[in-house]
């Protein structure tokens, strides 16, 4: 029998999940933010898939990272058929492959060329030879050639055989960062101040022009000014396509709540209900870490008569690689009253890559649906379709390797007036995680007796209970959320919710304790990064105060183990999924030292419980001396916001520091304690006084001590009102505030007066120092909201935007939007 450990809760979610279960079918709340990127099945960084459409039949479904995850729906209505989700993908063949398919040569210099060096008639013989991609090697893996300098400029010959008479090219590249490429002197595309990962763009007209039969040189440069570099590019052709599924439903609406997406459509005389639910109930860890995901529909004639109706489901094995190309396998079988697909890479090479843009290619996925009136077969996508849209059943075949190895139902409702049924569909990854050296299986089967196809059927048999249980959750959130800010910070937290879990992997460390490893999507790859955690905490702290404290274990333990042997915490444990140690290639000192001790003393004061700062406590004062020391005035030195460039005598981090200080002091007294907590509250008060001396800048305060006429968010002293410690007075809050609404743009508030970028998560705790202000706060968050509504971009939830245009400046899918509960954990501190 599986046991379902429960963790320490910060609030009774159980009894209030189960006591909605009986209520019977409750519409759920309506969420009128257009999303930038829906949510769909969400399970971990590797299996996370959205649709970025307005209609969910207008693309292919896609990872986070923009790789196609192609899943496919289809209905017959007397008939007739109508496409639903997603799209008839297109093959692509590569004629100029990128470093996925293996080294390519180019020639390179790292200073601006004279001349029209993008003409294929430069001459380039004086420029480096290099194999691509170029790149930083020690942390991204298709890296060949090392890059480490501001600028790259890259010419690529290439033969083409034969004249590609007009058909669509597409051009497949990576960039970090800007990035210009051209062909035969032709520019084709420009990325912007976007990174990408595998990205495949369509080449225009005019530049698709310019290859001829013959030699021809493929140009581009790419500024890196911070963190990793990459550059690598390849043509691709666009095979022919022959449509079965071409005509598609009407989506009648679309609704994004905490734990569900749901969907409906007109399909002629019939509607069509589709609902996406991950049960990601943060009171319940086995069911958080369990990696099965449904997908419900409902259909219901909409002139009163019975219609004939089949339903029509496919998925892609590129649920279960990295590449397209990869080599996979894909069966069918059946196991009690399931029917199950699965498939995954031939290799199976577990846990050997790490890296930011990548797709998990070990391990299995899997499709599951009752058994009865379902056929199911494994084949070549023309022919599985057709067969449906031409009314046939599907051929007899159940296993099939690479582009044969589409897996399909065909489910038959029969002559209805109305029928429901689902899916499961989820992923086995067998090992999750490498820490230390040890392989690390995930949370639901830590010890490996967990069978995954007993998983499915338990999550079958708790299918109804957990829909209930889901939909109870989802109100409560929108109840909570908006009492707490308002309906539109509402809406935005119910977006958020599963972006911030699915940017998670829960193991259990070979010590027993568990550890929530976030992975730092779309920002490098690190895994356990501390200011990444910083940010997320305040939903785990509202939630589930040990969950918090699993999001910080990894980190006490790299010190106490005596593998960190600084005076202050490791920014990371590695590249995600490898757990062996900092990979990063810098320190940040006060900030990753303020925001462990700022974590640990908020889940203290929630849970009651001082026994997790007690299990640290020399750790922590080691920390809190550092921060003594060094953290007032703190010298020059990496933040968590240094995108513009890091520097010294930074006002916002000195505030963090204090913050931190202060929370030492109250973890003390809390710890019967009361001559450290009395030293140390002095500190933090001396430091406080000094802070607003050193930082005054008039009618507001500084971005650094030693600029005057600069600002900048003091985003940290929320915590100053939240745990009650009253070292600054409410001058300096009206003040701040007063100030940043006068600099506001469409989007929001910038971060800092260098830049209008700005992070979203730290307006929503710049915004929570308002307090009880509902106007100030629907000031701060009424542009935020806008952005997510209206931004061209999509893309999973971005932290980093751009305040003056509806375009993110970078990042998608972390899990620091996990920083928007902080209003809401403000009224849960006040309870305390």
């Amino acid at each position: 029998m599986i046991t379902k450990p429960i963790l320490k809760a910060a609030l009774p979610l159980a009894g209030a999940l189960i006591s909605g279960c009986g209520q019977g079918t409750v519409q759920p709340e309506i969420n009128e933010l257009r999303a930038p990127a829906y949510p769909l099945v969400t399970i971990d960084p590797y299996t996370s898939a959205w649709s970025m459409y307005d209609n969910l039949y207008d693309g292919s479904i896609r990872h986070w990272t923009g790789k196609d995850f192609p899943l496919i729906g289809a209905i017959e209505v007397d008939g007739q058929t109508y496409r639903f989700m997603g799209t008839e993908d297109v093959e692509m063949l590569p004629i100029v492959p990128t470093s996925q398919q293996g080294g390519w040569e180019g020639r390179y210099v790292t200073s601006r060329p004279a001349g029209s060096w993008q003409s294929p008639d430069y001459d380039d013989s004086g420029w480096t030879s290099g194999i691509g991609a170029f790149g930083t090697t020690v942390n991204e893996p298709t890296a060949r050639t090392d890059w480490s300098e501001l600028n790259i400029f890259v010419r690529r010959e290439f033969d083409l055989k034969e004249d590609i008479g007009g058909r669509p090219l597409y051009l497949e590249f990576c960039n970090d960062d800007d990035a210009i490429f051209y062909i035969n002197g032709v520019e084709m595309h420009n990325t912007g101040s976007v990174c990408h990962k595998n990205e495949i763009v369509r080449i225009p007209d005019e530049a698709a022009a310019a290859l001829k039969p013959g030699r021809n040189v493929i140009a581009a440069e790419c500024t890196n000014p911070v963190a990793n570099g990459l550059l690598d590019f390849g043509i691709l052709m666009q095979k022919d396509l022959h449509t079965a599924l071409e005509q598609t439903a009407v989506q009648t609406s679309v609704n994004v709540q905490a734990t569900q997406t749901y969907y409906t459509f007109d399909c002629g005389p019939v509607s069509l209900a589709l609902t996406f639910t991950a049960p990601l109930l943060m009171d319940d860890i086995y069911l958080l870490s369990r990696p099965v995901n449904y997908i419900s529909y409902k259909v219901e004639s909409k002139d009163g008569k019975a219609h004939n109706v089949r339903l029509y489901f496919e998925a892609s094995p590129r649920w279960a690689l990295d590449q397209p190309y990869q080599a996979s396998v894909s069966e069918t079988f059946t196991d009690g009253d399931l029917v199950f697909f699965r498939s995954g890479s031939k290799e199976q090479d577990i846990l050997a890559k790490k890296g930011d843009d990548l797709r998990i290619d070990w391990g299995y996925f899997y499709l599951a649906a009752d058994k009865a009136g379902t056929q199911a077969a494994v084949g070549e996508a023309e022919t599985l379709r057709q067969a449906f849209a031409s009314g046939d059943s599907l051929p007899e075949c159940s296993t099939g390797e690479n582009s044969d190895g589409r897996m399909a139902f065909i489910q038959d409702l029969g002559t209805v007036a109305k029928k429901e049924g689902k899916l499961l569909i989820g992923y086995d990854d067998i090992y999750s995680i490498e820490y230390f050296g040890q392989r690390l299986r995930p949370y639901w089967n830590s010890d490996g007796s967990t069978d995954i196809i007993d998983i499915f059927h338990e999550a079958d048999d708790q299918y109804a209970e957990l829909i209930k249980k889901c939909s109870a959750f989802d109100r409560q959130l929108m109840k909570e959320a908006t009492e707490a800010g308002g309906r539109k910070y509402a809406e935005l937290c119910a977006l958020a919710y599963r972006q911030i879990i699915a940017a998670h992997k829960l193991v259990k460390s070979p010590e027993g304790e568990l550890m929530m490893l976030s992975k730092e999507n779309n920002s490098n790859g690190s895994i356990g990064t501390v200011d990444i955690t910083y940010p997320s905490a305040p939903f785990f702290l509202y939630y589930n105060t040990g969950l918090a404290e699993a999001l910080m274990n990894h980190i006490y333990y790299y010190s106490e183990s005596g593998r960190w042997t600084k005076p202050f915490p490791a920014h990371d444990v590695g590249t995600y999924p490898i757990a062996n140690g900092q990979t990063y290639g810098g320190d940040m000192p006060v900030e990753e030292g303020g925001n462990m001790i700022i974590i640990t003393a908020a889940a203290a004061v929630l849970s009651g419980d001082t026994a997790y700062a007690a299990r640290h406590w020399e750790t922590l004062t080691t920390w809190t001396d550092y921060l003594v020391e060094y953290g007032l005035d703190p010298a020059e030195q990496l933040c968590t916001d240094d995108f513009a460039g890091h520097f010294a005598h930074n006002v916002n981090l000195s505030a963090k520091a204090i913050m931190a200080i202060a929370s030492y002091a109250l973890m003390a007294d809390m710890l019967g304690k009361p001559d450290v907590a009395e030293k140390y509250n002095a500190i933090a008060e001396d430091y406080a006084s000094s802070w607003m001396e050193m930082a005054a800048d008039g009618d507001h305060y500084r971005l650094t001590f030693d600029r005057p006429g600069t600002w900048s968010q003091k985003y940290n002293l929320v915590w100053d009102r939240l745990l009650g410690f009253g070292l600054f007075p409410k001058e300096v809050y009206d003040t701040e505030l007063a100030y940043y609404l006068g600099r506001q743009n469409e989007y929001g508030l910038p971060l800092d007066c260098r830049e209008t970028y700005t992070k979203s998560d730290w307006i929503m705790w710049t915004a929570t120092m308002t307090a009880d202000d509902q106007d100030t706060f629907d000031a701060f968050i009424d542009p935020l909201y806008r952005f997510y509504d209206e931004t061209a971009d999509r893309v999973p939830m971005s932290d980093w935007i751009w305040t003056d245009k509806p375009h993110h400046r970078g990042f998608k899918a972390r899990s620091v939007v996990g920083g928007y509960w902080i209003k809401m954990l403000e009224d849960r501190l006040n309870e305390k």
